[in-house]
């Protein structure tokens, strides 16, 4: 049901709810697992004093090892930490639930919480079961688990939803029917292009009725142009991509070259081992082309100083901890950077393995170049595009000038530079020197790669490695469903989250490697599902069971990322230039903002707004300026692209509201479409029902119909000339000059609320 209150139209939702059901997270298993339940309390709880890091260790005792954990107690030899099968003889049990706040554990000066009475009893419970170690899930190589046995045999349409209805069965949970064609239809365009469905894909999705429509469908969507910059748009914020070098002068960079090749990448269906290989060594490749070369880009978008006095080396070591940290985080998964100034305090990574992993990228030929024109728009080793390039080998660079075009990319100096342990993590305080290498617990290095960015990759892509796989289809899972199965994605250790369904993230990961790395694949698998396609209706009985989803018995939804926001509005009202690649553009923005925030020293600090098509493209070509980020994708969540972020927040703020009544973008657009359907031959309720099907995507019930029809009518009594021409004042397409102006304007106030419904962003 809508609702009209002055100029904004909102989306009303009232239950109420009362169950008895238990939620899914008080429930406690009849057989603790020490990876699922006891870990992550001791990980929370007494790590930070009993863990790896052995600078933070009390009392020479160490939880995370069993041989160290059954030990006799140093000060007291006839007490032991842990003995199997008796809680009451175990120093841990006693110490947690004790009420002597001079003996408990946390300490009270610790100022760590103390464990709650379910956590006790999960410890005690585990001990009598055996106080069984396990290795950490993340660091077990996944299996090709069997499909497990499902009571509703007819629900499953691919092995996703086995794994899934299992769960679900287990906690007494039924899934949601099937969407309906148009709500599944905007879902699936959303999530595959970014881009709602036109009119004439939702008729004929909607009048054709063969079993495979919507596979049909699908398949359309994957082989789009749109589906590459789709995807391309959660990379770039893996890779902390961004048009300027950021710190204080923060002037403007030629880098967009590498962005369009990771569209291409995508739309090509490159699979993930070459996808991310090219990108860590593409510059070792034997043979290596341009291609190979652009796409090491990748380990260049980090941030870069222009200023002056600085210390070289310092920044060298910054850049080079940046590289470290992102391999960290966006391909293994794990926190890599708690380890740069002393050994990681929760998972078994030292500080040495750190430097190691360091090594392969400190070879780099940096170069500190001081500020200047389009000569420092790339900064060495760089590579020329030129316009040969873009005719042959280079076809997706969309290079639109005959100017120089230069772009950062990898290369190594001749002359092998030395690592050495950084002690606390300062860039010349040596420690001892180290050779390339990984942490042992993810997987040792094998001694037959090159120790080499090259020889990193064919470590990160060996079937042993176990968190490779598992980290990119927990990403594309997070793209697709809104959570990754991990939620932390880009956390895989101790600290992170639980998988929701271990077996299923394992399927998928060993399904992924066998079948080639294939990402449209992979991503096919996942919106075919049954899992994908049920409806969002959430009853009060899921609601008090499984509140967050976990289960997956109702289908996603959640706002649109900021980006996708504004392609909606562009497309809904035919504004959208559909051009693939190409430099960044700078649409409308608030005055003032980049100038009251540009250095003195800065040669880029005026923003010149773009005009005529350039004001039209998609948001992943807006230019990110990075001290200074655009500021409506900021409100709505964007990523200032400052460092690696695998995931982006996802807010609900009255400042997103007053963007959508106010953006410019979005007024325009709304001006735009209202013109064009007072300029077609059809009644006021046909103009209206047409605006929301091309915005909300669905037909209008009768009652949101009346509504809207109302607003319009309204509008025409409220508005005269003047205000009129005031609320027309927007943007620089141009208006029919045979409207009449109030005519205009009142449609526009209609098709303005139609964009600020909730359900114009959301996705479902």
């Amino acid at each position: 049901m809508i609702v009209c209150t002055g100029f904004v139209l909102y989306g009303l939702h009232a239950c109420k709810f009362s169950s008895s059901a238990p939620s899914i997270e008080d429930q406690v298993p009849d057989t603790i697992s020490y990876d699922f339940n006891v870990r992550p309390i001791l990980s929370d709880k007494c790590y930070k004093c009993h863990g790896p890091d052995p600078s933070n260790r009390k009392a020479g005792l160490r939880l995370d090892i069993p041989d160290e954990a059954y030990k006799a107690l140093k000060d007291n030899p006839n007490a032991h930490i842990l003995v199997p099968g008796s809680p009451d003889m175990s120093e841990l049990f006693r110490r947690v639930s004790t009420k002597d706040t001079s003996d408990i554990m946390p300490p009270v000066a610790s100022n760590l919480k103390r464990l709650s009475p379910s956590e006790i009893n999960i410890i005690a419970k585990w001990i009598k079961q055996g106080a069984r170690f396990e290795k950490h899930w993340s660091f077990v190589p996944p299996r090709l688990w069997t499909l497990p046995e499902v009571k509703n045999t007819q629900w499953p349409k691919n092995q996703i939803d086995y794994f899934i209805l299992s769960k679900q069965e287990q906690f007494g949970v039924t899934p949601n029917p099937e969407a309906d064609k148009e709500r599944l239809l905007k879902r699936v365009c959303l999530d595959l292009t970014g881009l709602p469905p036109s009119l004439k894909m939702m008729d004929a999705f909607l009048a054709d009725k063969s079993a495979n429509a919507y596979e049909k469908i699908v398949d359309e969507l994957l082989k789009s142009p749109a589906y590459g910059e789709k995807m391309a748009l959660h990379w770039l914020d893996v890779a902390r991509y961004g048009d300027t070098y950021g710190y204080q002068n923060d002037n403007y960079r030629s880098q967009w070259p590498w962005r369009d090749w990771v569209i291409h990448a995508f739309n090509e269906n490159l699979p993930y081992d070459k996808f991310i290989t090219w990108q860590l060594a593409g510059d070792l490749m034997p043979n290596s082309t341009k291609e190979q070369l652009l796409a090491t880009g990748f380990n260049r978008n980090h941030k870069i100083t222009e200023e002056g006095g600085v210390i070289p080396e310092e920044y060298r070591v910054a850049y080079v901890t940046d590289r470290t940290n992102t391999f960290g985080k966006a391909l293994l998964g794990v926190t890599l950077e708690c380890a740069h100034c002393h050994d990681h305090k929760y998972d078994p990574f030292s500080q040495k393995e750190y430097y190691q992993v360091f090594s392969f990228f400190n070879s780099v030929k940096e170069s500190f170049q001081d500020q200047g024109g389009a000569e420092t728009y790339a900064k060495k080793p760089i590579m020329h595009i030129t316009n040969e390039d873009v005719k042959s080998i280079l076809k997706f660079v969309n290079k639109q000038d005959t100017d120089k075009l230069i772009v950062s990319v990898m290369g190594d100096s001749e002359v092998y530079r030395k690592t050495y342990i950084l002690k606390r993590g300062n860039y010349n305080t040596y420690g001892d020197e180290v050779s390339p290498g990984t942490p042992k617990a993810i997987l040792p290095f094998d001694n037959t790669y090159p120790k080499n960015r090259l020889g990193l990759a064919k470590w990160l892509f060996d079937k042993k490695n176990p968190l490779t796989a598992r980290v990119f289809v927990n990403q594309i899972w997070q793209e697709i469903f809104g959570k990754g199965i991990v939620k932390s994605s880009a956390d895989f250790g101790m600290q992170g989250d639980l998988p929701s369904n271990l077996k299923l993230l394992d399927w998928l990961s060993v399904d992924f490697m066998d079948h080639g790395w294939d990402i449209k694949r992979l991503i096919k698998q996942m919106v075919m599902s049954a899992t994908y396609r049920q409806s969002v209706v959430m009853t009060p009985e899921k609601l008090k069971i499984d509140p967050d989803n976990i289960l997956l018995s109702r289908g996603p939804r959640y706002r649109l990322p900021a980006e996708l926001i504004r392609d909606l509005v562009l497309e809904s009202s035919g504004l959208l230039v559909h051009t693939i690649g190409g430099p960044s553009v700078n649409p409308y923005q608030p005055a003032g903002l980049w100038e009251s925030a540009g250095s003195s020293g800065s040669t880029f600090k005026d923003y010149r707004q773009s005009h005529g098509p350039n004001l039209y493209r998609r948001g992943i070509y807006t230019l990110v300026k990075r001290t200074v980020p655009p500021a409506s994708l900021g409100i709505f969540d964007a990523s200032n692209r400052d460092q690696c972020e695998v995931k982006r927040s996802r807010t609900n703020t009255p400042l997103q509201a007053l963007v959508m009544m106010n953006d410019p973008t979005v007024m325009e657009a709304s001006r735009v479409l209202a013109a064009k359907l007072l300029q077609e031959k059809s009644s006021v309720k046909d103009k209206i029902f047409k605006a929301f099907r091309l915005i909300i995507n669905r037909k209008p019930d009768e009652q949101e119909l009346s509504i809207l029809i109302s607003y319009y009518g309204k509008q025409q009594k409220t508005l005269n000339k003047r205000k009129a021409e005031r609320v027309l004042n927007v943007g620089e397409y141009p208006t029919p000059e045979n409207l009449d102006k109030v005519t205009l304007a009142a449609m526009m106030e209609v098709v303005d609320a139609v964009y600020n419904l909730e359900e114009a962003i959301t996705k479902s």
